[in-house]
């Protein structure tokens, strides 16, 4: 039996921000918290913060690879690569493309997620192809089109049950029949890269969508005769808004109007990071589009849109915080267990509780990333 304890200047626990004190880890899951310098093996983190590992909801790559490669190997990568973004739960993410290819990546990590070894692979988020051509991003419209029970259907077999949350336009034909059926089988919808009206989205959301997609970008904006995607992100009750937090996807003032229209307990940092994550500048493709990365954001070759960013995770709290956009407490939250509770994962990721797997991060008191443990077991250090 293995059992140690952690002692920091702070703890980020679920409902408080504790001072000093010892941690317990016993076999690779987290016992109780206490003031009281316990007897046994003690590991001392003076000068530094443990919170939870992060949870990265909407992510399509990492260090040279992309989930839409359907690759057993370049999962692994990713899945290895994140522990030094301080993430260590994620839904790899798709990005349009046919419903062959869906299939073979369905397949993939339905039957592989449990062999990788860096961070957990805890669902898939579906990015498409339900979306519309105005707002398309990096998508590919070619393949856009209505949604479909029965091809979602097919999608979720294949995967094994693993897809948590999809991606529609909300003004698609039979969104909201769509949003409704998958809603009652535990699936979170979200909406984005869409030009729907404030009230078609809202329309969505009536019938269970929960989740906006990277706010602001790939949807219709807030105009004071025409609130869009944008004024319904801001104002839905009981809906989450993903942020991204890289100075380049959204303006921080902008960011700043989201989060107090939200509070922290509404926004899901994310990363949207592609395969260039991790890696130098250069050329990349993020699906079928060449990508250059240069000057800290990836953008395509053709048109010089974004192109999903090379955000590490823990950067995004940082910038929220250097930004002044919210405590160091709600920051983490925000890319911990909201993302999680976000996706109905929140039961074995997102926070430090009793019995949970002892999934976290040590941080300096700049909020920089010093270590990541997986199962109670330091996985990277910087």
């Amino acid at each position: 039996m293995s059992k140690y304890y952690l002692h920091a200047d702070r703890f980020f626990l679920p409902s408080s921000v504790e001072t000093g004190g010892y941690l317990a880890v016993e076999d690779g899951v987290f016992g109780a918290y206490t003031q009281e310098k316990p007897v046994g093996e003690i590991l001392d983190y003076t000068g530094k913060w443990i919170a939870p590992g992060l949870v990265d909801t909407h992510i399509h790559g990492y260090h040279g690879h992309d989930v839409m490669d359907h690759d057993v190997a370049g999962l692994e990568a990713i899945s290895k690569g994140l522990l030094s973004c301080g993430i260590t739960s994620f839904l790899p993410s798709t990005l349009t493309s046919t419903v062959e290819i869906l299939n073979e990546v369905c397949e993939t990590i339905g039957k592989h997620h449990k062999e990788v070894t860096g961070a957990k692979i805890q669902g898939i988020f579906f990015e498409g192809p339900f979306f519309t051509e105005k707002h398309k991003g990096a998508q590919n419209p070619s393949y856009f089109t209505d949604p479909d029970l029965a091809v979602f259907k097919k999608w979720q077999d294949l995967s094994g049950g693993m897809i948590k949350k999809i991606a529609i336009a909300p003004e698609r034909e039979g969104a909201a029949k769509f949003t409704a059926a998958l809603v009652n089988e535990g699936v979170s919808v979200a909406l984005g890269h869409s030009d729907a009206t404030y009230d078609q989205a809202k329309a969505s959301v009536e019938a269970g969508a929960s989740v906006f997609v990277h706010t602001y970008n790939g949807m219709s904006g807030l105009n004071h005769r025409e609130p869009g995607m944008v004024g319904a992100a801001m104002t839905t009750v009981g809906t989450v808004a993903e942020l991204i937090c890289d100075g380049h996807h959204v303006h921080p003032v902008a960011a700043k109007a989201l989060i107090q229209a939200k509070t922290p307990d509404n926004i899901a940092l994310i990363t949207d990071c592609m395969r260039a994550g991790g890696m130098p500048d250069g050329d990349y493709f993020l699906g079928e589009f060449p990508v250059i990365v240069k000057d800290g954001a990836a953008r395509l070759k053709n048109g010089g849109s974004l192109a999903g960013s090379i955000l590490r995770l823990f950067e995004g709290v940082k910038n929220v915080v250097d930004w002044d956009l919210a405590t160091v407490s709600d920051a983490i939250y925000m890319a911990t267990e909201v993302p999680a509770k976000s996706c109905h994962i929140d039961h074995v990721c997102g926070s430090i509780r009793l019995g949970r797997a002892a999934d976290f991060i040590i941080l300096s008191d700049k909020l920089d990333l010093e270590e990541t443990y997986l199962d109670g077991v330091s996985v990277y250090k910087k």
